[in-house]
C-alpha cells in the first residue's frame, strides 16, 4: 500500500527515496540546521513532506551540482530553504520568483555601491544564486546592459533548459 504525499516518512523510507544510506541523512542533520525531522520515543525520526523536499534539494546541490557542504550551507543562508525545496521539487515558478527577488536585491546593492559617476564598482558582490543559474556579472551584452557575458535571450534559453532538466530529474526521481 502506497503512502499519501502528505504522510510522514521514516528515515529508511526517505533514504530509499533519495537513494542514500541512512547515516548520510543523520550526518546532514548535524551539518544543516534546517533539517529538523520530528523525533518520537526511542529517537525514531519522522520526516515531514517539507523535510523530504528540502533533503531532495540538498541532495541535488551536493550530488548533481557538485557543491560542497559549506557551499550548500552558504546557499541556504543566502537564499533560504525555499530555494532548496524548489530545486528538489523542480518548481520552476518558485525558482524564477526567487531569482527575480535576488536580481532586484543585487541591483539595489550595486546601486548603493556605485561611484558618483554612476559606474558600478569592480568589487561589488554578487549573490551566489545568480552564478548558479548562469546570471553572473561580466562584460556588457549587445544591448548595452551590464551583468552578463550572455545576451538576455541566450540567458533565458539556458535558464529554460535548466528548469526543464530539473523537471525531468524530478519525474525520474518519482519513478524510482
Amino acid at each position: 500500500m502506497e503512502k499519501s504525499e502528505d504522510a510522514f516518512r521514516t528515515i529508511s523510507e526517505v533514504a530509499e527515496l533519495l537513494d542514500l544510506p541512512q547515516h548520510v541523512l543523520r550526518f546532514w542533520e548535524t551539518r544543516f540546521a534546517q533539517i529538523k525531522p520530528m523525533k518520537r520515543g526511542g529517537g525514531r525520526r519522522y520526516y515531514r513532506p517539507a523535510d523530504v523536499d528540502l533533503l531532495k534539494g540538498i541532495r541535488h546541490l551536493l550530488y548533481d551540482q557538485g557543491f560542497t557542504i559549506k557551499g550548500v550551507q552558504k546557499l541556504l543562508r543566502e537564499n533560504g530553504v525555499q530555494f532548496a525545496v524548489a530545486l528538489g521539487n523542480g518548481d520552476r515558478a518558485l525558482l524564477e520568483e526567487i531569482t527575480k527577488r535576488q536580481s532586484q536585491s543585487a541591483e539595489a546593492e550595486q546601486a548603493a555601491e556605485a561611484d558618483p559617476d554612476g559606474d558600478i564598482l569592480v568589487g561589488a558582490s554578487e549573490p551566489r544564486l545568480r552564478r548558479l543559474l548562469g546570471l553572473g556579472r561580466g562584460a556588457t551584452t549587445e544591448g548595452g546592459e551590464a551583468g552578463s557575458l550572455l545576451s538576455k535571450d541566450n540567458r533565458a534559453l539556458l535558464q529554460e533548459a535548466l528548469f526543464d532538466l530539473l523537471e525531468c530529474k524530478r519525474l525520474l526521481d518519482q519513478t524510482r
